[in-house]
């Protein structure tokens, strides 16, 4: 079975309104040359054309997707939110949570960036391919239920998971999250349920962003209670120390006996980002990519999160799909 690719350009039109970096423009903020936010476009467009580029594409089931329906977003997201989020995308878009600002039709490109994650894990659990890779964006793995933060507004893989499991009651999902930053929207997501395994590598919240989350000691809580596992990591943490760390987040997964796995792939551990949270190397991410192949065996979508701009984005991802194994089509 083919490896599927999910892409679409219109994610790649989602912009941050009147914004330079974090900070609306006006007063002393310069509006940037390319306007925007730090969360680029540009840096999953050069994703995507280099797979063009090295004949990769070629290899691939590549398609779109319809967005994502208020039924399955309001398994999620408080139907507030979700009004308030449409109504100012209308105008000329506008600000939620903190500090998350948007264009003009941004919640039409972020419904449809959930639903390439949609997709994805539907096209994966129905059997139709055995493994995906949707460049969703903006990401989606800081959004809360009615609290848009760190540049994502909706949550992708947990609406994406949810919806699968409406189709597939008994479904065990496990989600690893390997972002430089801990995600607090999709742990939160199934904090209270034992049907979906949630583990994150990241930067440790207690000098890094999203500071309140992302702790050893949140475990989970009612039916979720021992179904949520952080391995928050010191920052500047190298190859060595990830890989041994990641070993350990393996062996909790593999207790778990998942049916499929959904990664939340962020590129912005690498050593070269400007973050500077962690000090992945790109040989790194491609033994992480052999060791998610190697041990766990089983379905998988990969969804894209964060990674910024720097020259090395895209070896990084071609390291990591060198590691991971690919089936042609």
């Amino acid at each position: 079975m083919a490896t599927g690719f999910y892409w679409d350009e219109r994610c790649f039109w989602f912009s941050g309104g009147n914004y330079a970096f974090t900070q609306p423009v006006g007063g002393l903020v310069q509006p940037l040359a390319t306007g925007g936010i730090p969360e680029s476009p540009e840096t999953k467009r050069r994703l995507k054309n280099l797979m063009e580029v090295t004949g990769l594409m070629g290899s691939l089931a590549c398609n779109t997707a319809d967005e994502a329906s208020t039924q399955a977003l309001l398994r999620v997201h408080t139907r507030s939110y979700l009004t308030t989020f449409e109504e100012a995308s209308k105008g000329r878009g506008g600000e939620l949570g903190l500090r998350v600002p948007f264009g003009q039709g941004g919640y039409q490109q972020a419904t449809l960036s959930t639903g390439l994650a949609c997709r994805a894990v539907a096209d994966v659990m129905s059997g139709r391919i055995n493994q995906a890779y949707a460049l969703s964006r903006p990401p989606g793995h800081h959004c809360l239920p009615d609290f848009p933060n760190g540049f994502c507004l909706l949550a992708n893989i947990a609406v994406a998971v949810r919806a699968a499991r409406t189709k597939q009651p008994d479904l065990k999902v496990a989600v690893v999250d390997w972002d430089v930053h801990h995600g607090n929207g999709t742990e939160m997501a199934f904090y209270d349920r034992a049907d979906v395994l949630t583990v994150s590598l990241h930067a440790h919240p207690e000098r890094f962003y999203p500071f309140f989350w992302g702790y050893e000691s949140e475990t989970g809580e009612q039916e979720g209670q021992g179904y949520n596992f952080n391995f928050p990591l010191p920052r500047g943490t190298k190859d060595k120390v990830y890989l041994e760390t990641l070993n350990r987040a393996l062996q909790v997964i593999e207790q778990y006996k998942p049916q499929a796995l959904v990664i939340a792939l962020g590129l912005d551990a690498y050593e070269g980002d400007p973050i500077a949270g962690l000090a992945i190397s790109t040989e790194g991410f491609k033994n992480i990519g052999e060791r998610i192949s190697e041990r766990l065996k089983i379905p998988t979508v990969i969804v894209q999160e964060g990674g910024y701009l720097c020259p090395e984005l895209g070896q990084n991802l071609a390291a990591f799909i060198d590691g991971f194994e690919i089936t042609e089509r």
